[in-house]
């Protein structure tokens, strides 16, 4: 009987101490994923109980819990539909979403950083009050993108190299984050639909997600970078300067733009084959290259990362298992390539920070309501893709492409601007995208920036990157220098 006894005692203390430790980890362990999580409405509940913390640009805030007479007391409102892809939304019935989710527990005064707070407002009985949090963008450039890219679609990213600070994020089309923040189930949720079902997909940030791009000819700093690392190339290794190149074991021919030879003479080197922006030569690096190298030198550059800037970016793709006809056309960011605008403004950065790849980040730093610094992430290597050497030979053939190869509408008088662009084929019939990515100045980069513009902005297959693209890098570009 006693022995009876022991065992179920034993087996109760062992199911005790299971759910002690379950509890542990829900409550302590995993607490902040769980308040992130957007399906969880019962936090979504709780933080009304609290003032939200605000979301500042440039020590102004662009987001507010404003004081209202209902039972959830605060209501969120927003500024500007100029932040929305990168704050978000905050809602009572359609969850959160950008900076309003990822930094949710801060914001609503639920973090392991806020804990002795939480401990004085459970023994004062008032509610925490949340963290403000400062983003890196600055609203100068953010204006400045927004306005350069006006009625398009498409996204604009602009980082600072030596430190991987987002400067702006520009998504469009955009949504309002007002009409979802209202404590009205109607309206809001009506709301939340009409954004849902437009098939422009408003609600998505197309600079960090969505359905990712064929980056096109910007794809060439990749596969030239790869080129130069290997060792078995220079600036002046030469190719054969044909009108078409035939895709190995394929009836299928590859062209320049031009629809003509690379340039005079019956070779091109690989610096004039970048400056011209051409194809065949490229198609034919890359098969010599092959798939392994290209996509070594792609994700030393951030593809396949899923970064956290702390929103969530879907990570670029460089395909796999490649044949050679596929591989030529990866050459010039075609094939199923597919990119972020991030990510293109990505490659730009760690040329022209001599070879060197930070970590790209949206915060500045995190304020408890008590003025104590919660948190203030400081610059991260994320990797170092390339040599200096390297990137200080596609610095120069970047700057000869702005000033007088295939990217001149991106320049600036008095300024060496560096740039790449590009224009993708996406179908027979259907419009291009259109690319520009490259930094300044060349000697001293004080920003990188990629620029894209969906169906052709416009144009369909007449458009070009240097043509539409180029202009709104130049004008995102005049308005850091002018700081």
């Amino acid at each position: 009987m006693n022995k009876q006894i022991r065992r179920v005692g034993l087996a109760l203390t062992a199911m005790f101490l299971a759910l002690f430790a379950m509890a542990s980890s829900i409550q302590v362990l995993r607490s902040s994923d769980l308040y992130k999580d957007s399906r969880n409405v019962r936090a979504s509940y709780e933080t009304y109980k609290t003032q939200r913390g605000d979301i500042l640009v440039d020590g102004v805030p662009v987001v507010e819990s404003i004081p209202v007479n209902d039972a959830y007391r605060f209501n969120r409102e927003y500024a500007s539909v100029l932040y929305s892809p990168v704050i978000g939304y905050f809602s009572l019935f359609s969850g959160a979403d950008g900076i309003e989710r990822s930094m949710n527990s801060y914001l609503s005064g639920q973090s392991s950083a806020q804990f002795f707070e939480q401990i004085n407002a459970l023994l004062d009985g008032k509610p925490v009050t949340g963290a403000a949090v400062e983003l890196t963008i600055d609203p100068d450039v953010q204006r400045a993108a927004w306005d350069a890219l006006g009625n398009r679609k498409g996204a604009v990213v602009a980082i600072e190299p030596s430190t991987g600070r987002i400067l702006a994020m520009v998504s469009k089309p955009t949504f309002d984050a007002n009409m979802l923040a209202a404590h009205l189930y109607g309206p809001v949720t009506d709301a939340y639909t009409t954004y849902s079902e437009d098939e422009d997909k408003p609600l998505i940030n197309r600079a960090i997600a969505g359905d990712l791009y064929h980056p096109g000819s910007t794809f060439k700093l990749v596969v030239a970078a790869a080129a130069l690392e290997s060792g078995q190339y220079t600036v002046t290794s030469e190719f054969e300067n044909l009108q078409r190149y035939r895709l190995p074991r394929t009836f299928s021919f590859v062209e320049n733009s031009s629809g003509s030879t690379c340039g005079k003479g019956e070779t091109v080197t690989l610096e004039t084959a970048l400056i011209k922006s051409c194809n065949v030569p490229f198609a034919m690096l890359a098969v010599a290259l092959g798939e392994q190298r290209i996509r070594a030198q792609a994700e030393l550059m951030g593809f396949g990362s899923a970064l956290d800037i702390p929103l969530s970016v879907t990570p670029s793709i460089y395909p796999e298992n490649l044949e050679d006809s596929q591989v030529a056309l990866t050459g010039f960011g075609q094939f199923d390539v597919r990119v972020t605008p991030l990510q293109m403004a990505m490659v730009s950065a760690s040329i022209a920070n001599q070879g060197v790849l930070m970590s790209p980040q949206l915060i500045d730093l995190v304020v408890a309501s008590n003025l104590n610094v919660l948190s203030q992430p400081e610059p991260v290597v994320l990797s170092s893709p390339m040599s200096k050497l390297t990137a200080g030979f596609l610095t120069r053939m970047m700057v000869d492409s702005v000033n007088s190869g295939a990217a001149t509408r991106a320049q600036i008088e008095g300024v060496a601007v560096a740039g790449k662009t590009g224009t993708a084929e996406n179908g027979i019939n259907d419009p291009y995208t259109l690319w520009f990515t490259g930094f300044a100045p060349a000697e001293a980069p004080r920003v990188a920036v990629a620029v894209v513009i969906e169906d052709g902005g416009g144009a369909g297959q007449s458009g070009t990157g240097n043509q539409l693209a180029a202009p709104i890098a130049r004008l995102v570009i005049e308005a850091v220098l002018k700081k």
